[in-house]
């Protein structure tokens, strides 16, 4: 076996081509428009196939670095940070309310569907358990963490298994969030529930999918003026500062012996920051302005977004899809099903329940985002279907709270129930 190991930069590098291939590929290709798939998903398969093809045909392993991936994931939830307004999050307290019953849901739904088909099949149910909501809604994390668990109670390969799992629900997360909003749209909306916002292309969204089949995305917003330098700089700055104070704050946290997401500290940090400044007021020209303008909410989303796109492109290319030629036929049947449920669950209950309007159906794309795969999925999910549509605000703020705050939290717990059960 040839390992071939690539540095950050050159890791860097390929991502960001794999998201040039996914932006022409969404522009060329119908069904990419159509079905809003993200640039980084469609561009990164292609080069996770080219790594395993030089794995499968040629013995050779190519290795990614993931510090700059990390840095960028923790950029773009820093900016999420920012966009946390108390008062606009106070709007969306009964949906938070209703999310967050709707995860415990589907938590318990990953969990007995995968036992009931392992036993049905005749195979040990603990590969149920692998393949349930600690590698779905849990990803790569949750399954390494579980892994030795799940050994010690006698599944062999545990770690293996939940990884390949794992692997397939984030492929999964990213492709079918999209189309199922854009057939909720389509078919559950009418015009007038699409018209009750201005459906003009929110300008901080530009950038993030600027190669969908929309006219008005594809005004650019283009100025080699200074002061437009100065602003980007100002928010890039911002984000920066506070990622190194989120740094520390998260270390403070790992201190109380919870196990918190990487990009917690920084993400909450960011949300302290946007409310304490939007309390203060400073005179300018003989008038009272609040400070709150001074961060420059829209620039400071549009870094964070390019971020984002950058971080999913690296996460892409480095999927080692030939961990999924481990899977035995039940575990297949499994994950198929599991794909299913998430489906089912967001059309048919999700949505309903969520309110039947746009919200609900974005709502429902980044369901599956952070249900088969992770919150930056979810976020991309969202980010695709509002590029096409309308950008709208509370699913933005509600997925990273459920996502850093509640899920894994919620997760362990409903887990660690069904292993004393078991």
């Amino acid at each position: 076996m040839i390992n071939i190991e690539l540095d950050m930069i050159q890791t860097a590098g390929i991502g960001a081509l794999a998201l040039l291939v996914g932006m022409v590929l969404t522009r060329r290709v119908g069904f990419l428009q159509r079905f809003c798939v993200p640039s980084p998903v469609s561009g990164g398969i292609i080069f996770s196939l080219i790594t395993l093809l030089l794995y499968c045909c040629f013995d050779v392993e190519v290795t990614f670095d993931e510090t700059l991936e990390n840095v960028f994931m923790l950029a773009f939830f820093t900016s999420v940070g920012f966009q946390s307004d108390l008062k606009v999050l106070k709007q969306g307290g009964r949906l938070l309310v209703i999310m967050l019953s709707l995860l415990v849901a589907i938590i318990v739904l990953q969990n007995l569907v995968p036992m009931g088909i392992a036993r049905l099949m005749g195979v040990d149910p603990l590969i149920g358990m692998a393949s349930g909501s600690i590698s779905m809604t849990g990803g790569h994390g949750t399954a390494g963490g579980f892994a030795n668990v799940l050994e010690c109670m006698g599944l062999h390969g545990a770690g293996t298994i939940g990884m390949a799992a794992a692997t397939f629900g984030l492929i999964a997360g990213s492709m079918v969030g999209g189309p199922l909003a854009n057939r909720i749209v389509r078919k559950k909306l009418t015009d007038e529930q699409m018209q009750q916002q201005n459906e003009e292309i929110d300008p901080a969204m530009a950038g993030i999918e600027s190669d969908e089949a929309s006219p008005t995305g594809r005004t650019k917003r283009v100025s080699t003026n200074e002061l437009e330098f100065q602003q980007y700089a100002k928010a890039s700055y911002f984000i920066i500062l506070v990622m190194g104070g989120g740094t520390l704050l998260s270390w403070l946290l790992a201190k109380t012996g919870i196990t918190f997401p990487t990009y917690f500290g920084a993400l909450i940090l960011a949300a302290i920051v946007r409310n304490t400044i939007g309390l203060i007021s400073y005179k300018e020209d003989g008038k009272w302005e609040k400070a709150e303008k001074l961060l420059d909410m829209e620039r400071i989303i549009s870094v964070g977004n390019i971020c984002l796109s950058l971080f999913l492109g690296m996460a892409m290319i480095s999927l080692k899809l030939w961990e999924l030629q481990s899977l035995a036929l039940p575990l297949i049947i499994i994950l198929v099903c599991q794909v299913l449920l998430m489906i089912l669950f967001a059309y048919f209950v999700a949505f309903p329940i969520l309110g039947h309007d746009y919200d609900a159906a974005v709502l429902c794309a980044g369901m599956c985002g952070f249900g088969l795969g992770a919150t930056p999925n979810a976020m991309a999910n969202m980010s695709a279907v509002c590029y096409k549509y309308r950008y709208t605000v509370k699913p933005f703020l509600i997925v990273p709270i459920i996502g850093a705050m509640f899920a894994d939290l919620i997760n362990t717990g409903i887990i660690t129930l069904f292993l004393n059960i078991l």
